[in-house]
């Protein structure tokens, strides 16, 4: 399949929502939890959901071969429970991995700038030579700017308010510290040098501190590398998984026209279909990780634009639309009109509408907005739009209906349509983020906009 995007790297995929605008798509699902009670109940809730569709689908496939309808349970186990947990696993790893790379790059700066510090000091100290006290000089050059009537009320304030000679020139030491930036970029640091008498005790702090800091920098790259490693273990262990996945798919599809049970046979094709899209979120993942890996060094000499996924590609001005209310009436799928490619942003809800229906070849204008606007701008461009199901049209959710976005809506593609008035469509960025598309079966079609 060709794309006229390069797929967005994700180093830490967030769980989004799918409110899909004209280009961002957020689909509420259930929030993240922060509580190990939380997490349990939506453990239990997701297992029981599981039994139930498990249940089910013994029961659609109590006609078939017995051994055909196990080929089925597995497939639908691994694309829906195994996969599902093992992309989990990668989410939070890939979270955990970039946390802990932001800690060690924040680890490394601080050491260079401390040893910045430490290199500047040697070269003054080669100048001026290690016993050199900046206090006293401060104090001589105060003094001096004194005799020219210039910052003399601080000076004397601090004289006044000491109550030893100690104390006055601790004050000044303090006073000058602030001024001085060889340590600023370690605040304990700077602190050990604020009370430092000359350069050769300010070096000695200096070097200790250094490695202190070294030990730290050397712990947190030492993290981030475990924590790296772990997160392409999980990436690999979800990858061998749905190569499993389109494996035993393969291998049912060519079974499933041996079924003569209607009900058996429609369980068997939405199991196909689920492992079918998963397949996708597969490819997209590759990508992603292709465009993570590539360097473009651009052309010396000119003006070069680096790629970005999220940077669609400049497309013709179209005119303004007017929104009307969808036609009923009858016709085909899909229009050239309007459609300059994928204008809609990567990895969102709209991106997956109007990618798919083009696998499909369906055309979709590139300008349709929001998802769930899709149902009223549609007409404008002679899309026909009415409640009826059809493998290819696009679902286009109301906002707030069926858990879409309360502004955006959402937006799907209806994969198949059941003889029993249920029908399956494919969705992105609806249960684990962007790029990561699922499947659904809904019912009672009457409730919803098809844009055909």
């Amino acid at each position: 399949m060709t794309k006229s995007h390069v797929m967005k790297p994700m180093l830490a995929a967030v769980v989004a929502g799918a409110a899909c605008l004209a280009g961002l798509a957020m689909t509420p699902v259930i929030p993240a939890q922060a509580d190990t009670y939380s997490d349990l109940v939506n453990a239990q809730n997701q297992h029981a959901a599981s039994a139930q569709r498990e249940a089910e689908l013994k029961q659609q496939l109590a006609g078939a071969n017995a051994e055909l309808a196990a080929k089925v349970l597995e497939l639908d186990d691994l694309t829906n429970n195994k996969i599902v947990a093992a992309q989990a696993k990668v989410t939070q790893a890939n979270e955990d991995a970039a946390t802990a790379q932001d800690e060690a790059d924040a680890a490394a700066d601080r050491l260079a700038a401390a040893q910045k510090d430490q290199a500047t000091l040697e070269e003054q100290i080669k100048q001026t030579g290690k016993d050199y006290d900046d206090a006293h000089a401060a104090v001589a050059q105060l003094a001096r700017e004194e005799m020219h009537g210039s910052n003399a009320s601080d000076v004397m304030s601090v004289v006044t308010g000491a109550t030893s000679t100690q104390d006055f020139v601790n004050s000044m030491q303090s006073r000058d510290a602030l001024s001085r930036n060889e340590a600023n970029a370690a605040s304990s640091a700077a602190t050990t040098l604020n009370t430092s008498m000359n350069r050769s005790e300010r070096l000695a702090a200096i070097e200790k501190q250094i490695a202190v800091l070294k030990t730290k920098a050397d712990e947190k790259a030492a993290s981030a590398q475990t924590a790296a490693e772990t997160a392409q273990s999980e990436r690999d262990a979800l990858d061998k998984l749905r190569q499993q996945g389109e494996e035993k798919r393969n291998e049912l599809s060519a079974l499933v026209e041996n079924l003569n049970d209607e009900s058996a046979k429609q369980a068997a094709q939405t199991v196909l279909i689920a492992s079918q899209v998963d397949s996708y979120n597969r490819q997209y993942q590759k990508e992603q990780a292709e465009a993570a890996n590539k360097v473009d060094p651009g052309i010396q000499g000119t003006t070069t634009v680096p790629s970005n996924p999220t940077v669609t590609p400049s497309t013709p001005s179209t005119p303004t639309v007017t929104p009307s209310m969808p036609s009923t009436g009858t016709g085909g799928q899909g229009t050239s009109n309007g459609d300059y490619g994928n204008a809609y942003v990567a990895g969102q809800c709209t991106w997956w509408a109007y990618d798919r229906r083009k696998q499909m070849g369906i055309n979709t204008p590139s300008y349709l907005g929001n998802g769930g606007d899709w149902w009223r701008t549609a007409p404008s461009y002679g899309l026909r739009v009415d409640h009826n199901p059809e493998v290819g049209a696009a679902l286009s959710f109301l906002p707030g209906q069926d858990g879409a976005d309360g502004t955006y809506g959402h937006v799907a593609v209806v994969e198949a349509v059941n003889g029993d008035g249920t029908f399956v469509i494919s969705e992105m960025n609806a249960l684990a983020g962007p790029f990561n598309t699922n499947t659904r079966t809904l019912t009672n079609g009457g409730q919803y906009w098809f844009v055909h």
